[in-house]
């Protein structure tokens, strides 16, 4: 009881704010939102993914990603390959000219199914590949940059190049990718119709789940031994590699687990949406990952999804009111943050969260008082009516 309440859950306010959060994503969102809006909440939820993600790897191991959306898009295509060829049957393109292969592919004059594609057929390895690729791919290019000691600055930057490469490579290979339009036309998961309204919710709640059990198991990792040693790396690098650690196996270990995160994210985004293109993978949605967190409290892993959530209520908000001016509010947003909270909405919340428990609770003793008193004012009442 005591691993749960106190690694997992993180003690008595960490309860507290996970109650909160569930209350809020599980019932009151479901019960007031239609359908529109609750899917759209869903996606949003999906990016908090990438947020928890960012908690670990920059929170509380210093380390700045400004390509986390190369993880989501990596895992939200493997998904849509998967998907993608379930809605390529021969029967469903038998007016294409090469009939059993994926629309694009034949518009791009493809004759067969390219090889890497063959085994998303399988959704076992769709699952196991979602998981996977986004992590060998974290593990090279983390091996490569902190073996050499790459850090800071220079691994953000180098971060934003590979988003880059990765978008420009997707659109590029458009008969292998489906180039900038993306995998589009996503339709059922081993039969079951993902466009239903019964599907929609199911999805919703499957994803809620899953991100609860991802900020479980990242508060599992931060109150460990290993997140300890995060928190020493990220203040004393030095010292702690002085002590005998091999800080570079640590930081790929966490790069790897923030990959992964993310990929979950991107898979999810996939199954909800109905389609995953490389806007999701590129820069613009690797730094409003990192504005996520920001807002949030890049220390605090609850912080982060209510981070999320405002965020993208305010662009969808922005966007309809002022498109021409939402990327700029954008902007703005994020840079008052880290001036004036550079702890984020967590930061807020620690600092003042005290005080309005408080003052509940004295509305709680007002409203006690007052009801004593109105008891005494009847009792006077009834004796001076006798």
């Amino acid at each position: 009881m005591g691993f749960v309440y106190d690694r997992l859950l993180g003690g008595k306010n960490g309860a507290i704010g996970m109650a909160i959060l569930a209350a809020l994503i599980l019932l009151i969102l479901p019960m007031m939102l239609d359908l529109f809006r609750l899917n759209l909440v869903g996606k949003y939820l999906t990016y908090a993914f990438a947020a928890v993600s960012l908690v670990l790897l920059w929170g509380y191991g210093g380390i700045l990603s400004l390509g986390q959306g190369v993880f989501f898009g990596l895992g939200g295509y493997c998904m849509a390959m998967f998907l993608k060829l379930e809605a390529s049957d021969p029967e469903s393109t038998k007016i294409q000219s090469t009939p059993g292969i994926p629309d694009f592919m034949d518009w791009n004059q493809l004759t067969q199914l390219p090889w890497f594609w063959e085994p998303f057929n399988s959704f076992g390895f769709t699952v196991l590949a979602v998981l996977l690729v986004p992590a060998v791919f974290a593990f090279i290019i983390g091996y490569s940059m902190f073996k050499r000691r790459v850090g800071g600055v220079y691994f953000a930057i180098i971060t934003q190049i590979i988003a880059l490469i990765l978008t420009v490579l997707i659109v590029g290979q458009q008969g292998y990718t489906g180039g900038i339009n993306g995998i589009t036309d996503l339709k059922t998961l081993h039969g079951w119709d993902i466009r239903e309204d019964s599907a929609k919710y199911i999805l919703y709640f499957v994803n809620a789940i899953l991100l609860f059990s991802v900020i479980l198991l990242s508060r599992f990792i931060l109150t460990s031994k290993f997140g300890r040693l995060l928190l020493a790396m990220k203040d004393k690098e030095d010292r702690v590699r002085f002590s005998g650690y091999d800080v570079s196996n640590f930081k790929i270990f966490v790069f790897c687990i923030s990959a992964i995160i993310s990929a979950i994210g991107g898979a999810m985004f996939t199954l909800q949406v109905g389609f995953m293109s490389p806007s999701f993978v590129g820069i613009v949605p690797s730094i409003e990952m990192v504005i996520f967190a920001a807002v949030g409290g890049r220390m605090s892993l609850i912080g982060v999804v209510y981070g999320t959530l405002l965020v993208n209520y305010g662009k969808t908000i922005f966007s309809e009111t002022f498109p021409e001016l939402w990327l700029y509010l954008m902007g703005a947003l994020f840079i008052a943050v880290v001036m004036y909270f550079p702890n984020g909405l967590a930061g807020i919340w620690d600092k003042h969260g005290g005080k309005l428990f408080g003052f509940i609770q004295n509305m709680k003793y007002i409203g006690v008082v007052r009801s004593m008193l109105d008891k005494k004012r009847l009792v006077k009442a009834e004796v001076s009516g006798e």
